[in-house]
């Protein structure tokens, strides 16, 4: 009970910080295609982005992020897969040979972007947004399938870590909040 009570408290405060961030869905991406795009594309829906890897101890996370894909596609969440090979060089693929990787390992149906850098000196703009000293949490991704939730405004709204697997009860209660509010 004082875990949940604790919880509900930094996840109300982390909100309120997050609510002053500025919307993220403007910065430049490349889908794992290489196209360009941004999360514009996903305007007025709730995203799950999270930074992924094909030879990690997490990589069974892909299952869990498919079932809430599934389960919560047609209510609005996206959830948004970014490689990233800064932690154990655990992703080490091409674009290609990941893509392929997550559709016939994991049947991944959910949108995945261009290998990117989370955190170091090539930080990608996005992840500066998000973890940067100004960011709506600041401080680095830890490891892989880090992920972070992020408002129907584009407004980051929470921070999850990446041993929370994703569909822990919590993250599942605020994915439900999230899509809930209008």
């Amino acid at each position: 009970m004082m875990k949940q009570i604790l919880l509900s408290l930094m996840l109300a405060a982390t909100s309120a910080f997050a609510a002053d961030a500025p919307s993220i869905q403007n910065i430049p991406l490349k889908d794992i295609e290489g196209k360009e795009t941004s999360l514009k594309a996903y305007q007025g829906k709730v995203l799950l982005l999270v930074n992924v890897a094909s030879e990690c101890g997490s990589t069974p996370q892909y299952v869990g992020l498919q079932a809430l894909y599934e389960k919560y596609k047609d209510k609005g969440l996206i959830v948004v897969g970014f490689p990233c090979n800064d932690f154990g060089a655990q992703e080490p693929g091409t674009n290609a040979e990941i893509k392929q990787f997550c559709t016939t390992k994991y049947k991944v149906t959910f949108p995945m972007f261009d290998k990117i850098h989370v955190k170091g000196p090539e930080q990608h703009p996005l992840y500066a947004a998000l973890t940067g000293t100004s960011g709506a949490f600041p401080g680095n991704v830890k490891w892989n399938f880090g992920k972070f939730l992020i408002g129907r405004d584009g407004k980051a709204l929470q921070r999850i870590e990446p041993g929370v697997e994703p569909t822990d009860a919590e993250v599942v209660k605020a994915i439900e909040a999230a899509l809930a509010a209008k």
